[in-house]
């Protein structure tokens, strides 16, 4: 019995033992668990303090890059402004500029102003030294008309003719070196030229356009200014080497030619013909091919030792009586019968017919 319960007792402390191992055991595994999820909240807390830290500088640097933008887009904001500002401003001094170079380009002959502004030729006291083709032309008898008319008459008149006759001497590539009162200097040769050949040929064909012109508007004349005789106009061409380019001082430049054969080209043109055209040999040895001369007699001009050979161009203008002329109170037509073509008839035949049929039925 006694052995019973020892047997019994032992048993239940060796359940103890066993319990208490397993006890010591679990908490031993608790024990490592809680160190393990003490470490795990300690690195998680950290890692979360990092990602917090990185958060912040993050949040940190967008605020400065919004802030940034933002900055950036006033700064565009303002440059943009500017920019259109400084576009209104460009704009307006291109208009002011092209309207002062517009200005400018009516005291220069259009090939000068080209070269300037173009940037082919500096305004430097420069000249060089071509063979050049010289024209000038006057009206005769400019003074004394001019005492007949008022002032306001004599520039009315005079800007017509010099616009008539330039736009010719622009239309054959002249240069048109100055106005001296009712004369024009022009020259060919420069700042471009086609050849010496080409250049005189122009030049001549040029002048030869200008008088065909001058008959043409001689009715003109008596209508606009009451003269009592029609405007004629003498010219000179003489062919040479002149010195051409700018002269004058650093404040003032005046783009010219100078040298014998502009001399000798206005010393031609005082003693041509009312009318007329008078060439030198020079000009006249390189035309000849193209243009009827006829020779004149030799004349003697200052500079030069031999008499000089003359030439006058055979114009092909047409006489008095190959023009053809009706005028009435309301009508006033002329024609020249050797320039008039079949179908300039036929045209004026059907204007006739056509006015004539307006004016009839007005009537009935």
């Amino acid at each position: 019995m006694q052995d019973t319960d020892i047997g019994n007792k032992e048993n239940d402390i060796n359940k103890e033992i066993k319990k208490l191992r397993m006890q010591a055991k679990l908490n031993k595994s608790l024990s490592m668990e809680l160190e393990r999820q003490k470490l795990s909240a300690v690195e998680a807390r950290e890692l979360a303090q990092n990602k917090t830290n990185e958060l912040s500088a993050m949040i940190k640097k967008l605020k400065m890059e919004s802030q940034l933008r933002k900055n950036l887009s006033a700064e565009f904001e303002r440059q943009k402004e500017i920019a259109i500002e400084a576009e209104k401003t460009a704009l307006q001094r291109k208009s002011e500029i092209e309207k002062i170079s517009n200005q400018l380009s009516k005291y220069l002959s259009p090939q000068i102003y080209q070269a300037i502004f173009s940037g082919e030729q500096e305004v430097d006291i420069v000249s060089r030294r071509k063979k050049l083709t010289v024209f000038f032309c006057d009206i005769v008898g400019f003074t004394s008309i001019t005492d007949s008319l008022e002032s306001e008459e004599i520039t009315s008149m005079l800007n017509y003719y010099l616009t008539e006759m330039s736009n010719i001497a622009l239309e054959f590539g002249g240069t048109i070196d100055k106005y001296i009162g009712d004369a024009i200097l022009i020259f060919f040769g420069d700042p471009k030229t086609t050849g010496v050949k080409s250049d005189a040929l122009k030049c001549v064909n040029m002048a030869v356009s200008m008088q065909r012109k001058m008959r043409r508007i001689e009715d003109q004349w008596a209508q606009r200014f009451g003269l009592k005789d029609p405007l004629q106009m003498r010219v000179g061409i003489n062919t040479g080497y002149c010195t051409v380019g700018n002269f004058g001082s650093d404040n003032r430049l005046d783009y010219t030619v100078i040298g014998a054969p502009i001399n000798l080209a206005s010393r031609l043109e005082s003693i041509a013909k009312p009318g007329s055209i008078l060439i030198s040999f020079d000009t006249y040895s390189q035309v000849s091919e193209n243009i009827q001369c006829i020779e004149q007699e030799t004349v003697s001009v200052k500079g030069i030792s031999e008499k000089v050979r003359t030439y006058e161009v055979d114009l092909g203008i047409p006489n008095k009586e190959n023009v053809l002329k009706t005028e009435t109170n309301n009508l006033r037509c002329s024609i020249d019968v050797n320039e008039i073509s079949v179908e300039e008839i036929e045209k004026l035949l059907r204007f006739v017919k056509s006015a004539k049929r307006t004016v009839m039925a007005k009537v009935k």
